[in-house]
């Protein structure tokens, strides 16, 4: 926390706004939008449930085939799951870790052969660096297929020095509790279309028609954020640039004394990229190491008291999707098997980083 959350939070409290309705609502999406350059914003409860609705307003329904990042979180592709629409996952390409633009296309192509034209795409920024914005949009535009950029990890990233949360047709974020900045829990959906975000927010709070009794000719959601969360949101709105510089700083930190030790790479920028190194992460190459492997870098800080954590597991590799077509290229089943993610908290003070630092020179001098 950066110090007026709580300000905020006794407001709400004195003023008795405490439910999913209040004025820290409407000025957190107002400073949304004024930090994305974003036109309208809804917050929500999650950045899943964004995205949930997000689908919803795009009218992916039962069997449409929705193209999304295999190397991420679940939470980037279950949404699709609820609508009963099917999933394709695409690979990673190496200089960020995120949707390959050449796999996309293939995939669209063959896809539309097959008649089934996909309804969305759905790219991430992952670990806070941002995808290859431009391929991206240019192929979804050719194919005339709505974007969904997925942003949760990524809040104060920039690309071509535009901030992140503002490319595609919509875009979602997350303050879940581990996210660079938080609301405990809690999301938002951001786009330039007045009309989807007015939709967003009457699904979200459970399709209230406009009459003076609760009246209902549709299916809505218990999805809205509360005004106790907003105001949190807001605070740490006011420290956001600051977590960033942190997170930035860890990096450089690491990289710096790490950077030379033979077999371990790190996730760095490149092209229009500006990361906000929500987390640090690093391969582990065991031919060039030793034989030390990721798994044993995590143990041996396990043991001091220092959680780390593998990469995400591809959604490809994962039982539930076992089914979903794949265009693969390897890149993602070979980060997960020697990625780790390092201690990467805005508060981390030298001797913090110094002490991950220390145990994993001691396993790879």
């Amino acid at each position: 926390m950066g110090g007026s959350e709580i300000e905020y939070v006794k407001e709400a409290f004195d003023t008795n706004w405490i439910a999913p309705a209040g004025p820290f609502l409407k000025r957190f999406e107002q400073r949304l939008c004024e930090y994305t350059g974003r036109a309208h914003s809804v917050v929500l409860s999650s950045g899943t449930a964004a995205l949930h609705l997000a689908l919803k307003i795009l009218g992916v329904g039962w069997n449409d085939t929705v193209i999304c990042q295999s190397f991420t979180f679940c939470g980037s592709a279950n949404p699709v799951i609820y609508e009963g629409a099917i999933p394709v996952f695409i690979d990673s390409e190496p200089d960020t870790w995120n949707m390959d633009p050449e796999l996309l296309e293939r995939a669209i192509r063959d896809l539309i052969e097959k008649g089934e034209k996909p309804k969305a795409i759905i790219y991430v920024h992952l670990y806070g660096m941002p995808a290859r914005v431009n391929e991206i949009v240019d192929i979804s535009r050719k194919y005339e297929i709505a974007v969904i950029e997925d942003a949760a990890e990524a809040l104060g990233a920039k690309y071509g020095g535009q901030p992140v949360g503002r490319f595609g047709d919509m875009s979602i974020l997350s303050f879940n509790g581990n996210k660079i900045i938080t609301t405990s829990g809690g999301g938002a959906l951001l786009s330039d279309h007045e009309e989807w975000i007015h939709r967003a927010r009457f699904l979200s709070t459970q399709a209230r028609d406009d009459a003076p009794h609760y009246e209902h000719s549709q299916i809505g959601y218990n999805y809205r954020m509360s005004n106790v969360a907003a105001g949190i949101g807001l605070g740490q709105m006011e420290v956001l640039d600051e977590w960033v510089m942190k997170r930035r700083r860890n990096h450089d930190y690491y990289r710096h004394a790490l950077g030379d030790v033979e077999g371990i790479e790190f996730l760095v920028e490149s092209g229009e990229a500006f990361s906000n190194h929500w987390l640090t992460c690093i391969q582990v190459d065991p031919s060039r190491t030793g034989g030390i492997t990721r798994e044993n870098i995590r143990i041996a800080l396990e043991n001091e008291n220092i959680e780390s954590r593998p990469l995400w597991k591809p959604m490809h590799m994962q039982p539930v999707f076992r089914n979903v077509t794949f265009y693969g290229n390897g890149i993602s089943e070979k980060l997960f098997r020697n990625g780790l993610c390092l201690p990467s908290g805005s508060n981390l003070s030298d001797h913090d980083l110094d002490r991950v630092i220390k145990v994993i020179k001691a396993l790879i001098p």
